[in-house]
Formats: structure tokens, sequence, C-alpha cells
């Protein structure tokens, strides 16, 4: 017989009542948009137990900044480095960044762009001295990285969202194994929600006992320590070696990225990076490794990961982060200066378009005061629900003037902005709530005037291979298309 609380209500329904309850007053001590919230709340209501547990893991999107574990762990590593800043022998890296931080684009649009980004993005600077390099897909990516990983004669650090169990993944966990036994110190982090087939398949167990290489998961529900957020992921996908070079971009390490016989590459870009920004990113990296593992900040901040870097090119690029660590929104932020301050031009390609309403509004109210907006999409999307609840937004940007097109297959993942022909951004953020409000990302604004034109002449070939949508013809759809559509974009706050 199940318990009967005094008052004789079955125990089952206390039980209910006290997770209902738990996740009202939850949601409303954590401000979120309105319909996300009641969806939660009816979620919670409708299924008992069950709608309290889905909360748990995927409707805590936000906790507060001083008992979160990761801001606590980025506090005491930023504690260790002011600590070394100090002291006679300050780490090179702060020293660099200093020397490079006086820039500012000489151009009046990208100064414009990058004063606001400075607001909304204080802690990185604008560093100057960068050579940039775009990669299109894995077939340019992966031999160049591979390449800087053999050549790696102190460290290599490797964060990716998904690694695979396949020869791409193998080929890379391979060279790195190689490395470490040749006495480099190797740390490879990678999301367990990304890399679960290859955590399931047991790829990384065959490199567990090599001396020198450091491999750890990222995931942020760890019941020991009562986390349960399995929805916040790391969605960042860096390449340091030797603190001098640095990959980054939207290529994960899969088969899927490069030509094989029997199918064509993913679309998607990657850069390769040398100069200060190459520092930036190494911190990020340290960062996440740091809250992960807990080593010692002062083995991670040594100076050997933090080389004096020559000025190489003549790129300015700032660092723009993107995590749910606080309530500050810093790359939808970034993304929403650069919209509302463009003058003649966006070019933009997403895999995954249900973006906030803020950046919605910003990308209608450009095409409306004459800005020519163009946003490239793929035709068939690798998750339906998402290309679903992106069609549901056509309709209000078509009518505002922006050109939407759908990139024929193969698969579009490439994710970049192009403002005024002159500042471009490229990373690992989609136009997506996920990576906007969700993800742990990172993403480069460029202000380089040969990788604008590198990236515009990409992205208009993205557009001669798509079908532009047309207005009167999207609302003629079938019926049935927009329940569907309008369906699955409703249910996206839950996400």
């Amino acid at each position: 017989m199940h318990a009967i609380p005094p008052l004789g209500i079955p125990f089952w329904t206390v039980l209910h009542l006290a997770g209902f309850s738990w996740v009202v007053l939850h949601c409303l001590r954590h401000r979120r948009e309105p319909i996300s919230t009641l969806l939660w709340m009816v979620a919670a209501w409708s299924l008992p137990i069950l709608g309290f547990l889905l909360y748990l893991m995927f409707g805590i999107t936000r906790v507060r900044r001083k008992t979160w574990k990761k801001e606590s762990a980025n506090q005491r590593l930023r504690a260790v480095r002011q600590e070394q800043e100090s002291e006679t022998l300050p780490l090179h890296y702060w020293r660099s960044l200093r020397e490079a931080a006086v820039s500012r684009p000489e151009d009046p649009q990208s100064l414009r762009i990058d004063t606001a980004l400075a607001q909304t993005n204080p802690d990185h600077v604008l560093l100057r001295g960068n050579h940039i390099q775009l990669l299109t897909t894995g077939d340019e990516a992966f031999p160049a990285m591979l390449e800087a990983i053999r050549s790696a004669t102190n460290h290599i650090h490797l964060q990716c969202f998904i690694i695979g169990n396949d020869p791409v993944g193998r080929a890379f966990m391979d060279a790195l194994a190689e490395r470490a036994e040749a006495g480099v110190q190797v740390r490879v982090l990678f999301d367990r929600f990304g890399s679960t087939q290859a955590v399931l398949s047991g790829l990384f167990r065959r490199y567990r006992n090599i001396p020198g290489l450091h491999i750890q998961g990222w995931s942020m529900a760890r019941l020991l320590k009562r986390q349960f957020q399995v929805n916040l992921r790391n969605h960042r996908k860096t390449l340091v070696v030797d603190g001098k070079t640095a990959f980054m971009g939207g290529i994960n390490l899969q088969e899927k990225h490069r030509t094989r016989p029997f199918a064509p590459a993913i679309r998607d870009y990657h850069v390769r990076l040398r100069g200060p920004i190459v520092h930036e990113l190494q911190y990020t990296f340290l960062s996440d490794w740091y809250y992960i593992t807990e080593e010692s900040p002062r083995e991670l901040l040594k100076a050997a990961h933090f080389p004096t870097i020559e000025w190489t090119g003549h790129a300015l690029i700032r660092l723009v982060n993107g995590s749910p660590a606080t309530e500050l929104d810093e790359i939808c932020d970034a993304l929403f200066s650069m919209i509302t301050l463009a003058e003649k031009s966006i070019l933009a390609s997403t895999p995954y378009f249900i973006p906030s309403s803020d950046i919605i509004r910003a990308l209608r109210i450009a095409a409306l005061r004459g800005v020519d907006v163009r946003i490239i999409v793929p035709r068939n999307s690798n998750h339906f629900y998402a290309g679903l609840a992106g069609r549901a937004l056509y309709e209000e940007l078509l009518d505002a003037g922006v050109r939407i097109y759908e990139r024929h297959p193969p698969f579009l993942h490439g994710k970049a902005m192009l403002i005024d022909d002159t500042v471009a951004m490229v990373g690992t953020a989609n136009l997506d709530i996920r990576s906007l409000r969700l993800n742990y990302e990172t993403n480069l604004a460029i202000y380089d005037p040969g990788f604008a034109n590198q990236i515009k002449e990409v992205l208009l070939d993205e557009i001669s291979h798509s079908e532009p949508i047309d207005l009167n013809a999207w609302r003629n759809r079938p019926e049935r298309h927009k329940i569907i559509e309008n369906l699955c974009h409703i249910l996206t706050p839950m996400l």
C-alpha cells in the first residue's frame, strides 16, 4: 500500500504538487521568455513527476553566478592569473595582450561596430597583428590541422563538440597519441553529449593509458555534485598547438566533414590563426579544462602555454565567447549590435535558423530601412525538427524584404556573418536559441579586407547552389506544412 499523508492525500499527489510548486518558484525567480515559462509550468503540471524531472534536466538554463561551479572555477583561475601578473616575470600572455590592445579599426563603419562590441564583450580586447586563413570543409581543414599536430614540440590542446569513432576521429586520436608518446603534453576535451557515439563505442578507452595524453569529457550533469544541466553543452571547437597556432570554427572531427567516394563533404568553415588571438583561444580552452579537471592553475598558466608571439598579419580580431554562466548573452548581443549597425548589407549562413525574437526584429528592421539582408540555410536539415521550426519564421522576414536561400545538398553547417562587406563573424555559434542562450560557444569578430572578400566569395557560392524562397509561393504552401512548422516553433523555448 502507498503511504497516506495525515490529511488523506495520496503520497504521489503530494510529491507532484511539491515538484510543480518548485518548478513554478524557480521559473519566477529566474526571468526568461514568458512563453517558455508557461510551457514549462504546463509540462510540470500535466506530467506528474516526469515534468519536474524534465525541468531539472532541460529547463534550468541559468543558475546564480555566486553558486555556479563553472563561474567559481573561472574566478579561481582568474585570481591565480592576476597574482602571476604582479610577479617579477608576468605571463607573456598578458604582456602581449597589453601591447596588442591599442588597436582600433581605421574604417569608420568598422569602428562603430567594434565600439559596440567592446561594450558587450569587455573581457576580450581587439587584437591586431593576426594572420587568418579560411578553410572550407574538412577537405581543407583536416590536413592542415593534422600537419600542425604532427609538428608540435611542447603541447597540444584540442577541444571539440563531436569526435567520431570513424576514420577521421581515429586519425586525429592516433596523431595525438603519437605526439604524446614523443613527449608532447596533450589535452583533449570533448562534449559527452555531442560525442556520445564515440563514448559508448569505446573510442577514448583505447587511449587512456598513454602517458602525456589526457582526455576528458565535458558535462554539466554530475549527480555527485548535484548538477543536472544536461541541456548546457560545450559546442566549442578549438585546436591550439604550442601556443602559437590555432584552429577554430564549425567543423567537427567526423568523416562526414570530408569528401568520400559516395558523398561530398558537409559545407562548413574553419579558420587557421597565428598572432595574439591564439592566446585568447588558449585561455578559453584552459578555463574550460580547469573547470572539468581542477588541474593546478599554475601548471595551466605557465609561460610555455603563452609564448611570446610575433605579429604575423594585419587582421584585427576580437574574441566573442558565449556562455550560460551569466545573465548576459554575449554572442546574441554582438550579433544584434552588428545587425542594427549595418548600413548596406548583411550576408549570413547558419545550419539552424531559430534566433531569438530580438534578432528576428533586428533583421526585419534592417531590411525595412534598405539594408540588403540575405540568409542562407540548408534545404534539408539534419535535424528535421529544427528545420521546420525555422521555416515558421520565413514569412515575417520575407514580408520585410529579407531574402532567404535554401542551399541544396550537401548539408550546410557553416556559421558566418558579413556586415557591409567589411566586418565578418565566424565561429561555432548557430543562429538558434541553443547557441545564443544555452551552449558554450566561441566566435571571432574579424576586421580584415582580405578575409572579408574570402568569406563573401564563399557565401555567394553557397547562394549560387541555393533556391531562393518566393514570398507569394511560400504563402500558398499547403496548410498542413504551416501547422507542423508552427507547432515545432512553439515548442522551441523548451529546448
